[in-house]
């Protein structure tokens, strides 16, 4: 079986699937990939299940020596990757042999990148699922100098090139979010979802796993005192005291005591965790359909 080490790792790089959903009851998140629709690229571009565990990468700084031949793909931030010095392609797969060295840089925007690996990693699973959560230190510990990358058998399908599909350019404007209304938006001001959806937001430097936290005006409520914990989702737009949203991300915690003004519609949320801090942010609510 091949493996590969980790020789340099950057800010963090963590072993993620599609997530363990439906322990919620238990206290467990789902986690997973922040960008799901990356991840499942990667894993195809190599012939893997969509899901198979494959490794985030935040800001790059990765470099990895294969133990022996391997096909990988990298997709999602558009990043400069190297094997032994040498150009190696993004959303493409390629192979490695033993003892060749794969060098992934900072991308150029965005902010993950997702290595996959023909034949998926070999991970112990928690609750049916590979990923990692630093923030509870569920699942396999982020990557360190010396992490030993086990590799499983070949995927019986065939790895398949994408020549007209490349990675995503630099955004130009305000990334827009859908959205549908509440659960509590009956605990604002008539004005604060108008505020919602009509301003631009900024995202700001202390957001991560847990969520994407925005700068801009207030979100002013109309009902003091606290409300009971309840569950939350992945997407949720949970407004604290300060009246700044958080948008929930893939390691957001199951309950929470701050009102959710709305929520960001799932597949929304992939392109949301690519926003770099500065990037701009709006809102678009979606009326329903009865």
């Amino acid at each position: 079986m091949t493996s590969l080490v980790v020789e340099v790792v950057g800010p963090l790089a963590t072993i993620q699937d599609l997530g363990r959903p439906g322990h919620a009851a238990l206290g467990v998140t789902t986690s997973g990939a922040a960008d799901r629709r990356a991840l499942r690229l990667a894993n195809r571009l190599v012939g893997n299940d969509e899901g198979a565990a494959a490794v985030e990468i935040l800001l790059g700084g990765l470099v990895l020596r294969a133990g022996g031949p391997v096909t990988v793909s990298v997709a999602g931030a558009p990043t400069p990757l190297s094997v032994n010095g040498a150009a190696a392609p993004l959303c493409a797969p390629f192979d490695l042999g033993a003892g060749d060295r794969l060098a992934v840089g900072m991308p150029s925007s965005g902010l993950r990148t997702y290595l996959a690996l023909g034949g998926g990693l070999v991970v112990e699973r928690l609750f049916g699922s590979a990923s990692s959560d630093p923030t509870t230190g569920l699942g396999p510990p982020p990557l360190e100098v010396g992490t030993r990358l086990e590799v499983g058998p070949a995927p019986g399908t065939v790895p398949v090139g994408v020549d007209a599909l490349g990675p995503e350019g630099p955004r130009v404007s305000a990334l827009v979010l859908r959205a549908v209304a509440g659960p509590r938006d009956d605990w604002f001001t008539p004005g604060a979802m108008a505020t919602l959806t009509g301003s631009s937001w900024t995202v700001t430097a202390d957001s991560d796993r847990v969520g994407v936290r925005l700068a801009g005006p207030s979100l002013d409520r109309r009902r003091p005192g606290e409300l009971p914990s309840e569950g939350v989702v992945r997407g949720g737009v949970q407004v604290p005291a300060s009246g700044q949203p958080l948008v929930f991300s893939a390691d957001h915690p199951t309950t929470g005591g701050y009102p959710v003004i709305a929520v960001v519609l799932d597949e929304d949320t992939d392109a949301l965790a690519q926003s770099r801090p500065g990037e701009r942010v709006r809102f678009r609510l979606l009326r329903p359909r009865w």
